[in-house]
């Protein structure tokens, strides 16, 4: 083989397995067999000349070479698809798939929507949502945007400050006939607590007053959960008093099934964020629904301007 057998099927398929480290998870996402993904590789390597790659029975890493290889296969391969973008002109946008990640609760109920008016606005666009509140690797999961609710970390992506999330202490009509309704923070401690397995120091609530002052107060109960659309079933049902974000329970508190209790004392907000896979942030069709969501997710309720 020689240099001509570099291919982009080949040096995509590369880039893949590099990014999961998996033949085998790779060519499910290609959908082909993992002997034609083993064989991409193979061939690759022998039109490059060097190894790429060191295989266990366990994983797949790159080489020193294939990490210098990596490096310019991704930029390659970027340049490739904005060039592609460039030569259809206002077409190009209008092309492709978009790989988006989201917190789980805030796509059921809101993101999905925003997705489907953004794909009647560009028809040929394909999007693929995974709805996840783990904080996964973008670039190994194939993702080009995310997002997450709360403090973020990865500074390897780019990020767009959305909003910031307005949070609320609410309950049934039913748990407040029977439990009394709270009016003081100190009366929470003697309340059934809601709470989040998944967000850390959860057993102390904290609190902003009328008038700004904080209050820090014990906040226990029986039934703990890591997903938000569970919490919202736990409060319909009775079980207890939670901080819950305004997008999640707006239409109960609409319909009379959740009501706002300490109406005067909230949670504090949290920060909603975009990250953007640098490699993907200059693809047409991703500026498109980065820009399509930084415009519409105002409009979520409770949902406030960037700090």
């Amino acid at each position: 083989m020689d240099r001509s057998d570099v291919t982009l099927e080949r040096m995509r398929t590369f880039v893949r397995v590099a990014e999961r480290g998996s033949l085998s998870a790779v060519a499910r996402e290609l959908g082909v067999g993992q002997s034609t993904v083993t064989r991409h590789l193979r061939e690759l390597e022998d039109a490059v000349g060097v190894p790429l790659l060191s295989r266990t029975t366990r994983r797949v890493t790159m080489t020193d070479e294939g990490s210098r290889y990596y490096a310019d296969a991704v930029q390659i391969l970027r340049l490739v698809e904005q060039a592609g973008d460039e030569a259809r002109g206002t077409r190009g946008a209008s092309a492709g798939t978009i790989r988006i990640s989201c917190t789980a609760a805030l796509g059921v109920l809101h993101i999905s929507r925003l997705i489907f008016a953004f794909q009647d606005r560009y028809p040929d666009i394909g999007v693929d949502l995974s709805l996840t509140d783990e904080r996964i690797d973008l670039v190994r999961e194939g993702v080009d945007i995310a997002l997450r609710l709360g403090p973020l970390t990865d500074s390897s992506m780019k990020l767009r400050a959305l909003g910031q999330s307005r949070r609320l202490l609410v309950a049934s009509p039913a748990y407040l006939a029977a439990r009394g309704r709270p009016a003081v923070p100190q009366d929470l401690p003697d309340h059934e607590g809601i709470r989040m397995s998944n967000i850390a120091g959860s057993d102390t609530l904290a609190l902003q007053g009328p008038g700004g002052e904080r209050h820090a107060v014990p906040f226990g109960g029986r039934f703990r959960v890591d997903h938000g659309l569970a919490a919202r079933e736990a409060l319909v049902a009775g079980r207890g008093i939670a901080p819950a974000h305004h997008w999640l329970v707006d239409d109960l508190l609409a319909a009379g099934l959740l009501e706002v209790i300490l109406p005067g004392y909230s949670p504090p907000p949290v920060t909603l964020s975009m990250l953007i896979v640098p490699e993907r942030a200059g693809i047409a069709r991703v500026r498109l629904l980065v820009d399509f969501l930084a415009e519409r997710i105002g409009g979520i309720p409770g949902i406030g301007k960037p700090r």
